[in-house]
């Protein structure tokens, strides 16, 4: 038992050591992980670079980029400066990201691993459950939730996961479905493992491989919808967002067009980023697409 125990564990490593190679020898995963690496520094270090609330009225409104030195990105029609705003909007971009990744993915889980693992009737009802959810519309949801509840980072989150379960839910049942007759799984019953472990100690970290690619592109998906939401006026009215930057100005959009420019570049960088690495972790993970047996 030692030994087996010890050759899977072996086994185990050199893979994940062969997953992390394939990925870095991926270009564009490594550019695009260089590039999260740089917004996640800059949203930690916001109160550093930019210790005034971004909010304040600092400058002469409409001062274009590179008009003004001390203002880089210039200001908008508030005379807000651009390079605060951009900056700590990507605080509130990655906190509701992972935030209500992690939510999300975790009711994902467990609701997919109950259906999946004991099937039957369970099965059925949570199956019906995800249904009644992904027969709706998310991001129509998502503006219902939000709207009766106060819009802040906290209820915007719940909501995001609230609406994103679903799509882990239905890959963990299916992962499930096919790992729990596996030989490893019959052995871990016959030693007399309890169900709790046998799910997250022994299936679980067999079917992680697709629900870390799916996470990354959750988190892409959630910055997505809180900007939307933001443009829309059901943003956090306390913290400045990309999203609310760009609503702030699209009336002004003919004359001063970087205001809504330089914001919607950061959500497309940032989002195709996580986009890429998703593609890049699924190639690495994946050993069929890699050519890797």
């Amino acid at each position: 038992m030692t030994t087996t125990t010890t050759t899977e564990v072996i086994a185990s490593s050199s893979g994940s050591w062969r997953a992390v190679r394939a990925f870095f020898r991926n270009p564009a995963a490594v550019l695009a992980t260089a590039f999260l690496v740089f917004v996640t520094i800059v949203a930690l270090t916001a109160p550093l670079i930019y210790p005034e609330d971004p909010l304040s009225m600092v400058a002469r409104p409409f001062l274009w980029p590179g008009q003004n030195p001390k203002f880089l990105l210039g200001s908008d029609s508030l005379g807000r400066d651009v390079a605060a705003g951009l900056v700590w909007g990507s605080r509130i971009s990655l906190v509701i990201g992972i935030a209500a990744m992690a939510l999300g993915v975790t009711i994902g889980i467990v609701v997919g691993a109950t259906a999946g693992y004991f099937g039957g009737r369970i099965d059925d009802a949570l199956v019906r459950l995800v249904e009644i959810f992904q027969t709706t519309p998310s991001f129509l949801m998502l503006v219902v939730l939000v709207a009766i509840a106060e819009p802040r980072v906290e209820s915007i989150t719940v909501g995001i996961a609230l609406v994103t379960w679903p799509t882990i839910a239905r890959l963990v049942r299916a992962e499930f479905r096919s790992l729990r007759e596996k030989d490893f799984v019959t052995a871990a019953r016959g030693l007399g493992y309890g169900h709790l472990r046998i799910i997250f100690i022994e299936i679980l970290p067999n079917a992680l491989p697709p629900i870390i690619v799916t996470s990354s592109v959750i988190v892409a998906s959630a910055i997505l919808m809180e900007s939307a939401l933001s443009f829309m006026g059901l943003g956090d009215p306390n913290r400045i967002s990309w999203g609310s930057m760009i609503g702030a100005s699209r009336e002004t959009l003919r004359t001063a067009w970087y205001l809504t420019a330089i914001p919607g570049i950061a959500i497309v960088l940032t989002v195709l980023a996580l986009n890429m690495i998703g593609d890049a972790l699924n190639d690495a993970l994946n050993p069929r697409l890699s050519g890797e047996r």
